[in-house]
């Protein structure tokens, strides 16, 4: 957000309000990931009651073969996951809520879809990222910021396949014609 410009700062949702996904409760994985985003932001404007700014809110999973790929448990979680995404096309979606606390009816909630493919992975380099704990805390247990070579976009951003769409967050903050209209 630096490099785009804008001027924030960082304050994590209070303890975990994130919630399993259950596929009874939602249409798809980006309605899913769109009310995750949601509950963050407001727990976070929960803070700032009535005050005129802006809250982000932001979650990010990978979905493959119609499962929804969140952060990995451990280590195995992380291998069962990047066996899946071995050699597939699957999408990164992520969920953004804006709100202005001050205004209880200016919310908007969407989410933005970016479709990859990844190599079929070796044992050698599966073992080798695996060992390289890059892996951990990461939706899908892969981060495209760790310049990883057997990961390809297909279609989308590289933003919102590291966690937070910003083309399109700068496209709802614009000065003139954005959703807030800062």
């Amino acid at each position: 957000m630096t490099q785009a410009g804008f001027c924030f700062q960082v304050l994590p949702a209070d303890g975990n309000v994130e919630t399993p996904y259950d596929p009874a409760k939602f249409k798809s994985p980006a309605d899913y990931v769109s009310r995750e985003a949601l509950l963050k932001a407001q727990n976070v404007a929960r803070r700032f009651p009535e005050e005129d700014l802006v809250v982000i809110g932001c979650d990010t999973v990978a979905v493959c073969a119609g499962e929804i790929l969140g952060k990995p448990s451990d280590r195995a979680d992380a291998e069962r996951m990047l066996r899946l995404l071995s050699g597939s096309e699957h999408e990164v979606i992520s969920g953004l809520c804006l709100l202005n606390p001050a205004l209880p009816d200016a919310t908007l909630v969407e989410s933005v879809v970016t479709r990859l493919v990844m190599d079929q992975l070796s044992d050698e380099d599966l073992q080798a990222y695996l060992d390289s704990n890059q892996w951990q805390g990461k939706a899908g247990a892969f981060g495209y910021q760790d310049g990883i070579a057997w990961l390809h976009i297909l279609s989308g951003t590289e933003s919102n396949v590291v966690g937070l769409p910003i083309e399109r967050l700068e496209e709802l903050l614009k000065p003139k014609g954005g959703w807030f209209h800062l």
